[in-house]
């Protein structure tokens, strides 16, 4: 940390580790001032070497493959579910809401119970189906009616983008075409399945885009860049894509990323970038980096993003052959050195409009209100700005997160970039 952390004067002196029982609570300790600068949101943190490389190179991880958000009234519902794996297996899909849960139907508890003895944490321990072969009863209220279903976690692969509503074209009415794409996860596998959806874009002579990132956390930087380049047509191999800086006693590492050619790389003139309190990170990285070149022809649809615009090194200790510190070590600008988005992108983007998560239809759906506010203002047609209003914000939130998913209080390495999933 000495060394390498971005921001070193906010270290506190002669922190003694001997007063805290794990490392990550010395890193929370020692990361406390810069987090109350809104600088380091737990952005620095140790983690599991052997999980982190299973994740970022394929998507694996293990548990019932759902993400797990409330409403406004603080009822749990699962606003997406993976493919291969056991929740959408057993029918559970996006839209359902679980009302109580338990090792066994006689020891089921409502989840508003659970809420009431133990807030977040106790439902993180209700539901944690991290380790595979753990069985969980969920009592679910959907479009079926009441059920109880009981979902076995196993180990599977979290698909980037979903082979249902990943990618698509989606007829805009007179004769224009808008492509859509959902990406979950910055991963290595990404990097293919984008290329794919961009050649279809391509071949249909696709110009404007839906990129929905609502509950994308993040991932690789290297995965961010290929998406950004496959926006990129027509931009040179001299324009800037990105600077990366950090501290000064580590300018030597600093660099400019400039746009790389793909052969599946579009020239948009308009994209409606889908975003939530939840997206963080690289998918910030992409909608920073496209700013300067598009200008008003960016747009933030849905409401704030999380303000991310720093990133981290992997430091492994050969002692401890599982441990990886990620420590944030340097900070992200655009072409026209724009980074100072620590509360969110809403005031550094040109065009924005509020809208909502509506989990009640899917994604992907042209008539879902976040997909249908980013068409309509591919369009032309009016909407309000994101915080345009301090009665929107009191009534809608919508500078704020639009709504709030269940975040595990240590999440592994598949949940730290997958906000909600369990």
């Amino acid at each position: 940390m000495n060394e390498w952390y971005l921001f070193p004067d906010t270290l506190p002196a002669g922190l003694n580790p001997g007063a805290y029982t794990t490392v990550s609570d010395y890193l929370d300790a020692l990361t406390a001032n810069a987090r109350a600068q809104r600088k380091d949101r737990y952005f620095t943190y140790i983690t599991s070497v052997a999980e982190e490389n299973a994740y970022y190179s394929s998507g694996a991880t293990a548990g019932i493959g759902v993400r797990l958000g409330f409403d406004s009234s603080n009822r749990l519902f699962v606003t997406e579910a993976f493919e291969g794996a056991p929740a959408l297996t057993a029918g559970i899909d996006r839209g359902a809401q679980i009302t109580a849960i338990g090792t066994s139907t006689a020891t089921l508890r409502t989840v508003s119970d659970i809420l009431a003895n133990g807030g977040d944490a106790a439902l993180d321990r209700a539901l944690d189906t991290s380790t595979a072969g753990t069985s969980r009863v969920l009592r679910i209220i959907d479009a079926s009616g009441t059920r109880d279903v009981t979902v076995t976690s196993t180990d599977y692969a979290l698909s980037p983008l979903s082979t249902r509503y990943g990618s698509k074209v989606i007829d805009a009415g007179n004769g224009q075409k808008v492509g859509y794409v959902n990406l979950r996860t910055f991963i290595s596998s990404a990097d293919d399945q984008l290329r794919s959806a961009f050649a279809t874009f391509r071949a249909q002579g696709v110009t404007q885009l839906v990129i929905d990132l609502r509950y994308n956390g993040g991932g690789l930087l290297r995965t961010a860049e290929t998406f950004t380049d496959l926006l990129g047509a027509n931009r040179s191999t001299a324009d800037v894509q990105a600077y990366t800086t950090f501290r000064a006693s580590k300018s030597s590492e600093n660099q400019i990323r400039r746009f790389a050619q793909e052969a599946q790389a579009i020239a948009p003139t308009r994209i409606a970038f889908i975003g939530t309190g939840q997206t963080a990170s690289a998918s910030e990285y992409v909608i920073n980096a496209m700013i300067p070149y598009l200008h008003g022809n960016v747009a933030l649809i849905g409401s704030n993003t999380y303000g991310k615009p720093v990133g981290q090194i992997a430091l492994d200790n050969p002692s401890c052959p599982d441990d990886r510190l990620r420590v944030i070590a340097f900070a992200l600008q655009n072409a026209a050195r724009q980074g100072d988005y620590y509360d969110g992108l809403a005031t550094k983007v040109e065009a924005s409009c509020q809208a909502s998560d509506d989990f009640s239809r899917p994604l992907g759906d042209a008539s879902e209100a976040s997909t249908r506010t980013a068409i309509d203002w591919l369009a032309g047609r009016g909407c309000t700005r994101i915080g345009a209003s301090a009665s929107a914000q009191r009534t809608a939130g919508l500078f704020a997160p639009a709504q709030r998913l269940l975040i595990a209080p240590r999440p592994n390495a598949a949940q730290r970039e997958t906000p909600g999933l369990y």
